[in-house]
């Protein structure tokens, strides 16, 4: 069996209107069982900052994916029960915007730009959201495709 790449955007939010956190539980759900792409990591990066936002310790968040298995909607529910939770519409806002606004710097834009074939003339969005997925189709493509 391949490795599974977390095909679900940082740019997707679910029901509690957070970016990034249903790829932080698919990548978390799939580290944990040991299913990740190996060229995935987990708990750093945006998946960091989705909890440290949210005013989550990543060690419980990936604790609880770890030994409960949660669907995406027992893990929204368990971040909603979380002591400290920040979820008010400024908290998500400043968050969802920090995903939105990150750029990555000049070497990692290059990098996956060189992966995909796209020359780096500036006619590819600079955001990191849309940097990330190209990567992950280019990965996708890579493994399943050829």
């Amino acid at each position: 069996m391949s490795q599974i790449i977390p095909m679900i955007s940082s740019g997707t939010a679910g029901p509690l209107g957070v970016l990034h956190l249903p790829r932080v539980w698919l990548k978390a759900s799939l580290h944990a069982t040991g299913k990740i792409h190996p060229d995935y990591t987990v708990g750093c990066g945006y998946d960091k900052l989705t909890t440290d936002n949210l005013g989550i310790a990543w060690d419980d968040f990936y604790g609880f994916i770890k030994e409960q298995r949660p669907t995406y909607a027992q893990c929204e529910a368990w971040v909603k029960a979380y002591p400290g939770v920040k979820l008010s519409a400024a908290d998500r806002y400043r968050h969802n915007q920090a995903i939105l606004g990150y750029i990555h710097d000049d070497d990692t834009r290059k990098e996956i730009l060189n992966a995909c074939g796209r020359a780096d003339d500036g006619s590819c969005n600079p955001g990191a959201v849309d940097l990330n997925n190209l990567d992950d189709w280019q990965i996708f493509h890579q493994q399943e495709l050829k």
